[in-house]
């Protein structure tokens, strides 16, 4: 039996409320609506900051055919997707699942708003996000690996690396912070890292977010005119645009290295957003088999009322002012 989406429960005809006899079932359903266009404001809120790009490439004349899905089946799809991860959640709890993903690609190739949309609406005690970072000095004479064991997943948690001990392949590589033999050593280790993890019962997926060359180049444009992303621009990412061709050198040689059956990378085509956050989430839903988990029916209890109690009034100078 089909479900409907979220979206669809949202729009609850004004009519349903003739239905509702009971004022306090009324009221209720109120809230429930009110809730879940919340929840669909949410997404439209970070919906107009995408739209800020395709709004600059449509001034400058850039080519912006075939950029987008069709915007209302994103959003049932979306949450349609979303709802699958709730369910995914609720299995790696019951089953004391150990999840670890980790998202790798070029500078504005997406990995973060892919992530917001994996973690928006899980539990962060289950579902967290480890970004790490650099390494400090402490670190640095640590072994490579060890930073990064202490946010490995624990039984029933989710960890979503963003960005990961591929570091090393790319930007410490490109950028000099490794020399030749910690560079070799790493991928002398990582496959048997890896397998080691595989082995002590953690699922790891590895993705990497693949743009092309006009595509980060339209990004970082907009980052540079856009004041609510220009904190995105390090001196890092602007170095890492001249060095385009270096990096997809390391990418292909990382690849090839790093591509193992105990833990295969996984190519996600990102110049379209909406549909590199679809894929993504649809692909990491069927990597994992997992089932709806039964819950037992909640029973509010009732509130106990002490007759002698009052609340203190509380001095208007503590609120904070209505402006709104």
């Amino acid at each position: 039996m089909d479900h409907p989406t979220p979206i669809q429960s949202a729009q609850v005809p004004l009519d349903a409320e003739a239905h509702c006899e009971n004022p306090a079932s009324l009221e209720l359903e109120r809230h429930i609506r009110a809730d879940r266009t919340d929840s669909l404001d949410e997404e439209l809120e970070m919906e107009f900051d995408d739209r800020r790009l395709d709004e600059w490439i449509a001034d400058t004349g850039a080519n912006a055919a075939g950029r987008d899905v069709d915007r209302k089946f994103y959003f049932m799809e979306l949450f349609r997707l979303q709802g699958e991860l709730v369910k995914l959640q609720d299995w790696v709890v019951h089953r004391k699942l150990k999840v670890a993903v980790l998202f790798e690609g070029r500078d504005a190739a997406g990995k973060g708003g892919v992530i917001k949309r994996f973690t928006q609406r899980l539990n962060p005690r289950v579902c967290r996000v480890a970004a790490l970072p650099a390494p400090n000095e402490r670190e640095r004479s640590q072994w490579y690996f060890q930073r990064y064991v202490s946010h490995l997943p624990s039984g029933g948690e989710i960890v979503l690396f963003d960005r990961s001990w591929y570091n090393r392949a790319g930007v410490e590589r490109v950028m000099g912070f490794c020399n030749d033999e910690e560079y070799e050593e790493f991928f002398r280790s990582v496959p048997e890292f890896e397998k080691m993890l595989v082995r002590s019962g953690i699922v790891l997926i590895k993705y990497w977010f693949s743009i092309t060359d006009e595509e980060q180049y339209l990004r970082f444009r907009m980052r540079m005119h856009d004041p609510l992303k220009q904190w995105k621009l390090s001196p890092m990412d602007l170095e890492s645009r001249r060095q385009w061709e270096q990096y997809t050198q390391a990418k292909e040689y990382m690849l090839e290295r790093t591509h193992i059956v105990e833990a295969p990378w996984w190519i996600v085509e990102a110049v379209d957003k909406k549909k590199a956050r679809l894929n993504c989430i649809r692909h990491f839903l069927d990597q994992i088999p997992y089932a709806e988990v039964e819950r037992e029916t909640v029973i509010l209890p009732d509130r106990i009322h002490h007759p002698d109690y009052s609340r203190h009034p509380v001095p208007r100078e503590m609120f904070v002012p209505d402006v709104y």
